[in-house]
């Protein structure tokens, strides 16, 4: 978390904002066509990860970004797991979660990857689907990181991206 993330909106620039939101929703715009563009089952995805990633600086969105991948993994993989095995689903939620936790923990991950992993776990174990459970974890990984890797190349490219690290500092 840097500085700029904790600063309220008012004290923001207007520049600042305005360079931001239209990059915000340039990154999202694209993310959601490639997505539909791919036939992705639930391509709303990407552009939300996109959004996500895109309220960082680019320095942190690398690092963090990488953690954000892994952690869908991670979601995918216990989700593929855990999907058919005869267990109320609410309790298949809690136990799914609770592992992944400690495999993110065990693998000295950070928070947003346990929270990437959750999310990619509850979209494959609550909403009911016609494929298989590996089938919607790979589509949920191609999603998210298609809406990673957009924002990450926006926010690299944007012309004074007002969340990039100055090389000055």
């Amino acid at each position: 978390m840097t500085v700029n993330d904790l600063r309220p909106i008012h004290e923001t620039s207007k520049h600042v904002w305005l360079i931001h939101s239209a990059t915000t929703a340039i990154a999202a715009t694209i993310a959601l066509a490639v997505a539909n563009l791919l036939n992705l089952g639930e391509s709303y995805w990407a552009p939300i990860s996109t959004i996500i990633v895109m309220q960082s600086t680019l320095g942190a969105s690398w690092d963090t970004s990488k953690q954000r991948f892994a952690g869908t993994v991670i979601g995918a993989l216990v989700a593929g797991i855990m999907y058919d095995l005869p267990v109320p689903i609410p309790v298949s939620l809690g136990i799914g979660i609770f592992i992944m936790g400690l495999i993110c923990a065990g693998l000295k991950m950070v928070l947003s990857a346990f929270r990437f992993a959750g999310v990619t776990y509850a979209i494959i174990i609550l909403l009911p689907h016609t494929e298989t459970a590996w089938r919607i974890g790979l589509h949920r990984f191609i999603e998210v990181s298609l809406g990673i890797a957009v924002a990450l190349v926006v926010t690299a490219i944007a012309p004074d991206h007002p969340f990039k690290k100055s090389r000055n500092k």
